[in-house]
């Protein structure tokens, strides 16, 4: 198997910032990429020096708007800059860019021939930001005129389907060196598993909150190596994942990717969005993935998939756990496992005897829920803003339901003792967020103190119903413990190995 470099890709303003972005990421690296057209004005001036101010491998790139970049000056000018980024070559390579992306509609005779001569080597690169190539390798083929160019094909995918695609395609493309990315959230497996796709390079973007960069799909060069564990991904690397939609906030890849490295398992945990379940179990026959971690919301629209379901599954009428045997996948539940642990813990006590719970959510989750406050001997009432699915829920399981709204006050101080909330509302908010309709579906209710609440969510640790509840003295826990422990169950049923062996190491 090709082993992909790792590249960090440079958006400082100054030359100052993208050298000090490079000694912070230097140990997680194997070159970097100067975009110049994020450099002032001025600073691009300085540019032919930066390959020996470095001190590694370098790409230069002055990427065009509509490719994507922040270039908008004319043809002319962009071309000026690179020729006087490759002038006065220096007999030490080092001291040389690399490589030079050049654009596949961009053709300039004399900067090739100079590239060439001096022994830089050039990216051929096409970006399309909104759809996708039918044909890849008749494309790179067309893209290598000179016979020596390194082919980037970078697309925008609108579906998993889409990645799924290249992938197919790229596991054909072995004759060349090439770079094949699937932009976006919905590609981001391109870059983790860049090595399946015989790409020479994986590009990464300093961890940055909001950076276009990592919008587009781009991770961090540490948590490339030190959660994905990307140097020693090959031929032999067991995969699994993690698959729901949008899948912007998640923990379970940490999780999982720990625990086999610590059991010094070639084992990789991936995140696998997907708007259809269909489109991830398509995804995870093409890359031969072994099992994967179902949630919203997908854990109830899977069971038409599956072959065989554990009795947990079949009671709760969701699974989040599948695991791929042959053409045949097996389904589990570890969320009410997961659930019943943390929960206990958080109460200090054995059984629910004599509570009277709030169930927030009617949904995948909200059903592993029931289900476990049913075999503590607790009793419940669901809420949820579409009464005909809170009274299907409560039906099943003999508690009482009512719409979630202010009109249901009374209702809800009645089953307040133990509040659980199983939406995803206030996920990935912000903490200090004023509570609204939005992200806090008991908004309309004032904590008293006594109160236990228990919110499903783990990012933001604290959401806006835990913020509200914490300011009135009630006793709070966040999701964190249920994944833990849920994930646990789930590495024993992928490996046959029981992860908590590694805390008691």
């Amino acid at each position: 198997m090709l082993r992909s470099k790792i590249c960090l890709c440079l958006t400082g303003k100054t030359i100052q910032e993208d050298l000090d972005l490079i000694e912070t990421y230097r140990n997680y690296i194997d070159i970097v990429e100067l975009r110049v057209d994020y450099l002032l004005p001025d600073e691009r001036l300085l540019i032919r020096k930066f390959p020996e101010l470095a001190g590694i491998p370098c790409i230069l790139t002055i990427r065009r708007k509509n490719d994507g970049g922040l270039f908008d000056g004319t043809e002319v000018s962009r071309t000026t800059l690179f020729a006087r980024a490759l002038a006065y070559a220096e007999k030490d390579s080092r001291k040389n860019f690399a490589y030079i992306d050049m654009e596949s509609d961009y053709n300039v005779s004399s900067l090739q021939d100079a590239a060439l001569a001096f022994g830089t080597k050039i990216i051929r690169s096409y970006h399309n930001m909104t759809g996708m190539v039918s044909n890849i390798a008749d494309m790179m083929q067309k893209m290598r005129t000179t016979g020596f160019e390194i082919p980037k094909i970078a697309c925008m995918p609108q579906s998993l389907s889409d990645v799924t695609q290249m992938f197919k395609q790229a596991k054909n493309i072995t004759d060349f060196e090439h770079i094949i990315i699937a932009m976006g959230p919905l590609g981001q497996a391109t870059r983790i598993l860049a090595n399946k796709m015989n790409s020479c390079i994986t590009y990464t973007s300093p961890k940055q909150e909001g950076s276009i960069l990592s919008e587009i799909g781009q991770i961090d060069p540490i948590t490339l190596n030190e959660i994905y564990n990307f140097r020693n991904i090959d031929d032999r690397t067991t995969l699994y994942g993690i698959t729901g939609y949008p899948l912007n906030a998640t923990a379970s890849p940490e999780l999982h990717n720990s625990g086999y490295k610590k059991h010094g398992m070639n084992s990789l945990y991936i995140p696998v969005r997907a708007k259809k379940i269909e489109e991830a179990l398509e995804f995870a026959q093409e890359l031969g993935i072994k099992g994967m971690s179902v949630t919203v919301p997908h854990k109830e629209e899977v069971l038409p998939h599956l072959t065989t379901v554990s009795e947990s599954v079949g009671d709760i009428g969701a699974s989040n756990t599948i695991i791929r045997h042959g053409e045949d996948w097996l389904g589990y539940n570890t969320d009410a496992e997961g659930f019943q642990r943390s929960l206990l813990e958080f109460l200090g006590v054995k059984n629910l005897r004599h509570c009277k719970v709030a169930i927030i959510g009617a949904g995948g989750a909200a059903r592993a829920i029931a289900y476990v406050i049913k075999k503590l001997k607790g009793k419940a009432c669901i809420f949820n803003r579409t009464v005909s699915k809170a009274k299907a829920l409560a039906q099943e399981y003999g508690f009482d339901y009512a719409p979630l709204t202010s009109e249901s006050l009374h209702k809800l101080e009645l089953y307040s003792s133990l509040i659980i909330q199983t939406t995803s509302m206030g996920l990935a908010v912000g903490e200090k967020e004023i509570s609204d309709s939005k992200n806090d579906p008991l908004y309309f209710y004032n904590f008293k103190g006594y109160e236990n609440v228990y919110d499903i969510i783990y990012h933001p640790q604290v959401t806006p119903i835990l913020n509200r509840a914490q300011m009135a003295g009630c006793k709070t826990a966040n999701g964190f413990d249920m994944l833990k422990y849920q994930g646990y169950k789930q590495f024993e049923l992928f490996t046959g190995v029981k992860y908590e062996n590694i805390d008691s190491e």
